[in-house]
């Protein structure tokens, strides 16, 4: 057995002349002619095989099968609408492209991330993690947005956080007692890197590289399993690590600007974003 499609067309005018109860002020509501509107419920009666409509004195009134009709009527030319404009804003989503260091792109970002998509569904950011040494010059390239790591009083872009770099170990790990001392740092071009062998050097501490690895995730490992000391920001520090201090024969190390830079002509829902960024890492932290 075909079942019959119900034309919302139909059914729009179908619930006009429900409501109204006249097809002249159904047709006038719908802005179509009086025939076209009897046209319609004539057609979506013999697509029912049943009559909608019966005349009264005061007009036309809902049969038993019209009053049965309606509340399914309503149901489906609601469930159209909405079925539209979920796809119209699939449509217009806006996508913002954000980079920032490892650290800040699993522990800081994230839970800021989950807020401003609460605030805007329509949204939608794709981030990256990695050294942000070069990151700023591929914006508007690459990415809208960059969180990325100077050195105190340098690089353009948003003052977001002053962090303090510091030696980390796991809690057993002693370095006094190892030479040369054990590093697990990031490779070339991370600030952390070069300060430590600068650090290092100028104490003129021995030291090897022991370890090196692009994640966080991977260099924590290995300095929680006490096989090297590493840097990292102490408003980051890992659970698993304890801030190491001159105390324990480590030479101190630099304060870093934490800045956010925005590309040119960037979009209304990149500075949202930027906006959001800016003002929640501002509070969340304190300059030193």
């Amino acid at each position: 057995m075909n079942v019959p499609d119900l034309d919302p067309d139909l059914l729009k005018a179908f619930l006009a002349v429900a409501e109204h109860r006249s097809f002249t002020r159904a047709a006038a509501a719908l802005n179509r002619t009086q025939s076209a509107v009897s046209v319609q419920i004539r057609r979506l009666e013999e697509r029912l095989d049943t009559r909608l409509f019966h005349r009264t004195r005061a007009g036309v009134a809902p049969t038993a099968n019209g009053d049965a009709l309606r509340a399914y009527a309503e149901r489906i030319l609601a469930l159209n609408a909405e079925a539209v404009g979920a796809l119209r804003a699939c449509k217009t989503e806006a996508v913002v492209r954000l980079g920032v260091m490892d650290d800040y792109g699993t522990i800081v970002v994230p839970p800021l991330l989950a807020s401003f998509a609460k605030e805007h569904p329509p949204i939608r950011v794709e981030i990256e993690t990695g050294l942000t040494a070069t990151m700023p010059a591929r914006l508007g390239e690459s990415y809208d947005l960059v969180i990325a790591m100077h050195r105190e009083g340098r690089g353009d872009g948003a003052l977001l956080r002053r962090e303090q770099a510091v030696w980390a170990a796991a809690a057993s790990h002693r370095p006094a007692r190892q030479d040369p001392l054990p590093v697990a740092l990031d490779p070339p071009g991370c600030l952390f890197r070069q300060w430590a062998a600068e650090a290092l050097d100028a104490a003129g501490r021995p030291w090897r590289l022991a370890f090196v690895s692009r994640t966080l995730a991977a260099v924590e490992s290995i300095a929680a399993a006490g096989l090297a000391v590493t840097v990292v920001k102490a408003g980051t520090l890992p659970p698993r690590l304890r801030a190491l201090s001159r105390r324990e024969g480590l030479p101190p190390l630099p304060a870093a600007d934490i800045r956010l830079h925005r590309a040119r002509n960037l979009s209304r829902a990149g500075a949202l974003l930027a906006d959001h960024l800016q003002r929640n890492i501002s509070e969340s932290g304190t300059m030193d």
